[in-house]
C-alpha cells in the first residue's frame, strides 16, 4: 500500500511539474500586447455579419 502511495507522489509531482512548464512556456512565448493597440480576431472570410 505504501508503493502505492508513493507512485501516486510521483504521479501528481510530475503532472505538476508539467503544467509549470507550459505556463512558463506560455508566457515566453506569449504576444506583446500594448494598450490601445487593436485585439486581432481572425474569421472565415465568408462568414455572416451578425451586427
Amino acid at each position: 500500500m505504501q508503493k502505492i502511495g508513493t507512485w501516486i507522489v510521483y504521479v501528481v509531482g510530475a503532472v505538476a511539474v508539467g503544467y509549470l512548464l507550459l505556463y512558463v512556456y506560455a508566457w515566453l512565448t506569449a504576444p506583446d500586447l500594448t494598450p490601445g493597440e487593436p485585439i486581432r480576431i481572425f474569421r472565415k472570410h465568408d462568414a455572416p455579419e451578425y451586427s
